[in-house]
């Protein structure tokens, strides 16, 4: 479903010639044949699940992210500009992001549910987040959330 998304996005952005969709599709692309690639290695023929892209998506988010910042820091004003462009094209295919409030609810229902009782349970409760919200919670914050509720 994403790839096919993914791929009539690019069709477009070649078709409209917008330079930077293009080349940020084109990346997503790369980086998705080549965690296929790696894939099935391990035996999986099909490639990667689109939860699998969407973890490929945040990550490549959080990159553009840090990498903005860098530039900002280095007065390349132009540079931070086009990491940030790049954000809103990959955005594009990720569900709506959940809220900071959403956020501590579901961590607080994952908790409940998976019975954590101190620090050595959260990468179950890490885990349990991953599979419900995958792509729609920046799970940096949520391990910081997780963390602080265990502790």
């Amino acid at each position: 479903m994403l790839r096919e998304q993914i791929s009539a996005a690019l069709k477009t952005s070649i078709k409209s010639k917008d330079a930077c969709a293009t080349a940020t599709l084109r990346l997503i692309s790369a980086a998705i044949k080549d965690r296929d690639i790696a894939a099935r290695d391990k035996g999986n023929q099909d490639g990667i699940s689109d939860d699998d892209i969407l973890g490929l998506l945040q990550s490549m988010i959080k990159q553009r992210h840090e990498s903005a910042a860098a530039y900002e820091k280095g007065s390349r004003q132009d540079l931070a500009d086009r990491e940030r462009e790049e954000i809103t094209v990959i955005e594009r295919f990720l569900p709506k992001q959940m809220t900071p409030d959403e956020v501590a609810e579901a961590v607080d229902a994952v908790i409940k549910a998976t019975g954590a009782a101190n620090i050595k349970d959260m990468g179950t409760c890490m885990a349990a987040l991953k599979k419900q919200y995958a792509g729609r919670m920046d799970f940096a914050k949520a391990s910081a959330l997780v963390k602080d509720r265990l502790c």
